[in-house]
């Protein structure tokens, strides 16, 4: 009797059976990863080309039109997390919020007047912040936490996938069909994602697991708010993310513009061929991410790589502006940006062992990309104003130097030994 006691106590959190499920629930987190990539971004660059283009919005309109979707992305992300943390629901939550959008580019095009569009768009920015988190929750909850750094490298993997495929049919249906057409398509893929949820079978997600618990049952009540932000690893992490944001988020927008000026009428090419290379080697990164955590490789080592990549891609962007360059550039983001993709929900998955607030945690980490995105730009741009692109470039490699020693000198490793 003693020894089944020790035997018991003794076995780990999530037991290996957590990750061997004999179900179609593997299969229906591909799908909705997949199908995802294109919904919860929303209709992003395209909606100022629809109403500059086709609605002859002026440029300050589309700019208000724009931020209402950042802006309620932003106020959402820790409500969602709450939500997601709270609920049983959570194959309906994404259902749903991927429906949501939907509904807001059928919106969009329906009714093309300024409040129907804020309104759009400010639907579109809250379901944003829903649909990572619970995905993520659904994932931890389904295979367990021992198996969650493979199954958020390959959800990463079929996003990226998704993502660029997705691109490649925005581009088609907005050159052949119209504009328009690129509104249709991200809302038929909202309703498949719809449809893909309900392969995921409820009985094989551990809701005590998907929260942050220890095991099965082990959540109890959740760690409070203010107890939360005490915790000092979590504090380091989020100002390591906001760091990390600072220093990349409007690179690519200021290459874009020297492109622009130096390259007229290559700058479109270039971006596209930007986005679509840096997916496809996202996908490769969010593999060998997985493999490398599978190796024993700690979170920490593996976040500083993508720390280390963002002052190099600056000083680069500093002194290179042809067409070419910039997209051999923009490689590195690709590099960067898929390892942020894979260990940001794993470190936050670490941290939140045993709080029951996984999913807020992760509401967190999306508002410290948010704020160190608004940094990046807007001081960024003040810097190019003042003093020109190279010094704006070489401004944002200096935060990045910043945000890896700050990580480097103050986070520690998260993994268990």
């Amino acid at each position: 009797m003693t020894q089944a006691t020790t035997m018991t106590s003794n076995q780990a959190p999530d037991s290996p059976e957590r990750g061997e499920q004999p179900s179609r629930s593997p299969l229906g987190l591909d799908s909705v990863n997949f199908l995802m990539a294109d919904v919860r971004d929303g209709v992003g660059p395209y909606l100022s080309v629809y109403l500059a283009g086709s609605r002859d919005w002026q440029a300050g309109a589309i700019g208000m039109a724009m931020a209402a979707s950042s802006i309620a992305a932003a106020v959402c992300q820790i409500p969602a997390g709450l939500l997601v943390d709270g609920t049983r629901w959570k194959r309906a939550l994404v259902a749903a919020a991927g429906l949501l959008v939907g509904l807001g580019c059928l919106l969009i095009v329906a009714f093309p007047g300024f409040w129907p569009v804020l309104a759009a768009q400010a639907a579109l920015g809250a379901a944003s912040a829903v649909i990572p988190p619970a995905i993520a929750a659904l994932s931890l909850g389904i295979v367990g936490r021992r198996l969650m750094p493979a199954r958020i490298s390959r959800n990463e993997g079929f996003n990226h996938a998704g993502s660029f495929v997705a691109a490649g049919l925005a581009g088609m249906f907005g050159q052949y069909l119209g504009t328009s057409w690129i509104f249709y398509l991200v809302c038929a893929f909202a309703v498949a994602s719809a449809l893909a949820v309900t392969l995921i079978n409820p009985r094989d997600i551990d809701h005590d697991l998907a929260r942050g618990g220890e095991s099965t049952g082990s959540a109890g009540t959740p760690l409070g708010f203010r107890e939360l932000l005490g915790r000092r690893t979590i504090l380091i992490f989020l100002v390591s993310v906001a760091l990390f944001h600072f220093g990349n988020a409007a690179m690519l927008p200021f290459a874009g513009q020297v492109l622009a000026k130096t390259h007229p009428g290559s700058d479109t090419i270039a971006l596209s061929a930007c986005i679509i290379c840096a997916q496809l080697v996202m996908v490769g990164v969010a593999w060998a991410v997985g493999r490398a955590m599978h190796a024993g490789i700690g979170r920490k080592p593996v976040f500083l790589v993508a720390l280390a990549l963002l002052p190099v891609r600056g000083v680069l962007f500093a002194y290179i502006a042809s067409p070419v360059g910039v997209v051999a550039i923009q490689m590195l983001d690709g590099i960067a940006a898929g390892i942020f993709g894979v260990i940001s929900v794993i470190i936050a998955s670490d941290l939140a062992r045993g709080t029951g607030r996984f999913n807020l945690i992760q509401g967190l980490v999306a508002l410290a990309v948010g704020v160190g995105g608004a940094l990046s730009n807007v001081v960024g741009g003040y810097v190019v104003q003042g003093f020109g692109y190279p010094a704006g470039f070489l401004g944002l490699a200096a935060v990045a130097v910043v945000a890896l020693v700050f990580f480097l000198l103050f986070m520690p490793e998260t993994r268990d030994a």
